[in-house]
């Protein structure tokens, strides 16, 4: 097949420093849309892989799944997109279309694997998919999605990871206005999940350790704040809360929020992938459930860009030259930003 080399930005070993890289893209097929690159979110996910920390990258690995751009080409059965057009592409560039996840919408629990968009299988080039830290991409046009014109375009790039990580755990479980919904975790998550929480309707509380973050949430949208750490203010919520988004990215104790869990209701992980502990009786005694959630499917992404474009949601960013990523790692391992970094990807094509 053949291909085209572009710049990127990729680490060639989990110790080594980001730097500049030529990779191949493909040519484009009858139904792919080729897309110049203008904006690039970074994800911590992309800190992770770059260090293998959850184990099995393939190097060079070239991260980058919050991708913004236009499409320069299209393919010869493609009629959603034309040239121009401004597109963007998630966590996900394909998946096999025919298991039932796939039909019903949820591409992401594929149950012959997504093809992430970056560290995944590229069942076209051969060898593993890189990301968005690179001039241009080539992606199926059933992996591209519509981004309204009216939005401030750079801080949309984060929407297509951690607007839509927290988007559909709160469609999913029906929140709706007059909800009182916790959002736990000041961070790239948790600033989107008070955001879109506040927009459906609900009460939202901001539910941190930190006392210092009370004045940002509330600029966010939380109406109120709950120190977890203040254990008054904790026995005061006790079965309060109709839904809780739990955005904490590391190991920690569950268990005092679930007893802030109205019977029935449901708390649900989208940030701690590893092991965590929680007492039985704590559930048992309220019919409480402890759920996961996995990003979103293609439809209910576009859903949510579109919800962004009627209600002008965008994350919180700060802009960076992709020449300064490294430093960003960095910075996003220290809690040093608010609330997610953005790369201006014309740094990389000057």
């Amino acid at each position: 097949m053949k291909s085209t080399e572009v710049k990127a930005f990729g680490a060639k070993t989990n110790t080594a420093d980001l730097e500049q890289l030529q990779i191949d893209r493909r040519e484009t097929l009858a139904d792919d849309v080729e897309i110049d690159i203008l904006y690039c979110g970074v994800c911590h996910s992309d800190i992770h892989t770059v260090r293998n920390d959850w184990g099995g990258s393939q190097y060079p690995v070239v991260p980058g799944h919050e991708i913004i751009g236009r499409v320069i080409s299209i393919g010869k059965n493609v009629s959603k997109f034309k040239e121009g057009q401004l597109v963007g592409v998630g966590c996900m560039v394909d998946s096999c279309q025919h298991c039932q996840s796939c039909k019903d919408g949820l591409e992401q629990y594929c149950e012959n694997g997504m093809v992430g968009t970056y560290n995944g299988k590229d069942e076209h080039l051969g060898g593993h998919t890189f990301g968005g830290y690179s001039e241009k991409i080539v992606v199926d046009q059933k992996f591209v999605l519509n981004v309204p014109e009216n939005l401030d375009t750079k801080g949309v790039a984060p929407l297509l990871c951690a607007g839509i990580t927290t988007w559909s755990p709160l469609r999913n479980w029906n929140v709706k206005e007059g909800d009182k919904v916790g959002v736990i975790g000041l961070g790239g998550l948790g600033h989107m999940g008070i955001k879109f929480a506040h927009a459906l309707g609900a009460k939202v509380v901001m539910i941190t350790t930190s006392p210092g973050k009370s004045e940002d949430a509330k600029r966010l949208g939380a109406d109120e704040v709950l120190i977890s750490k203040d254990e008054e203010q904790m026995a005061e919520h006790a079965g309060s809360f109709d839904f809780l988004l739990n955005t904490v990215p590391v190991k920690h104790d569950i268990n005092p929020y679930i007893g802030l869990l109205k019977r029935d209701a449901t708390m649900v992980l989208v940030g701690a992938i590893e092991p965590l502990e929680f007492h039985g009786g704590g559930l048992i005694m309220g019919r409480k459930s402890v759920a996961g959630s996995l990003i979103g499917g293609i439809k209910e992404t576009q859903e949510m860009l579109d919800f962004c474009g009627e209600h002008d949601i965008v994350s919180d960013i700060e802009m960076i030259d992709m020449q300064n990523i490294n430093e960003a790692y960095d910075r996003v391992t220290s809690n040093d930003v608010k609330y997610r970094f953005v790369i201006d990807m014309q740094s990389l094509k000057n």
